[in-house]
């Protein structure tokens, strides 16, 4: 995706404010071997943007004084209840180093898996979006992810899934994370007819049967 930005000279809370009233983002470019770059950009064309999955998660061209540079979006900064971007973040992307990004999970075939036609069990999608490092010319736009062999009581894994040429999945905390968790519907236990019928007899009698009163003399 190619987006156009323009250099500001104005800064400061002020300047930011009626750059907003103007129709225009605040933002900045940072990273590689230039310094950090001031940038303003259309807000109308921006909130379209950052509705598409491929302004988050790729490489982007951005054009300021007919110069195009890669950068990844790093930041968003939304106005607490109005629809209206307050600020921009974006990083260089240099050739010959490494970038971290959250990529998408993609998921197919999910009603195809024995656990969902034969064992009718829930499919949970615990995440949908895994972060990996690669060089910048592997960064894949997202990641797909096949379900057609999910299987009762197995879940999927982070180690079960086949990552792209060129890159690697960064988990913390936990070595091998859950994907996608595959849990089976409760048993819904029918009542015995019998013992339903057993327990209305009582009821239906008006109770227990009332005690006998002793025959005066």
């Amino acid at each position: 995706m190619k987006f156009v930005a323009f250099e500001r000279t104005s800064q400061g809370t002020g300047a930011s404010r009626r750059l907003r009233i103007t129709g225009r983002t605040p933002g900045i470019v940072y990273g590689g071997a230039n310094e950090a770059t001031r940038i303003e950009l259309d807000h109308n064309a921006l909130w379209h943007a950052i509705k598409k999955e491929a302004f988050h998660a790729s490489i982007l061209d951005m054009e300021i004084n007919g110069t195009v540079s890669k950068v990844l979006l790093r930041d968003v900064q939304m106005h607490p209840y109005k629809q209206l971007i307050q600020h921009i973040d974006f990083q260089r992307v240099e050739a010959n180093t490494k970038l971290t990004m959250k990529v998408p999970l993609h998921y197919s075939g999910e009603e195809e898996s024995d656990a969902f036609k034969v064992d009718h069990c829930l499919i949970t999608h615990v995440l949908t979006e895994l972060q990996v490092t690669c060089m910048p010319g592997d960064l894949p736009e997202f990641i797909a992810v096949d379900l057609t062999g999910l299987k009762k009581g197995a879940s999927l894994h982070v180690k079960d899934i086949t990552l792209p040429k060129g890159v690697t999945a960064l988990v913390k905390g936990k070595e091998n994370p859950v994907l996608v968790s595959v849990v089976a519907k409760a048993e819904e236990v029918e009542p015995d007819p019998a013992a339903a019928a057993a327990a209305a007899a009582p009821a239906a009698k008006g109770g227990k049967p009332a005690a006998k009163t002793p025959a005066k003399k």
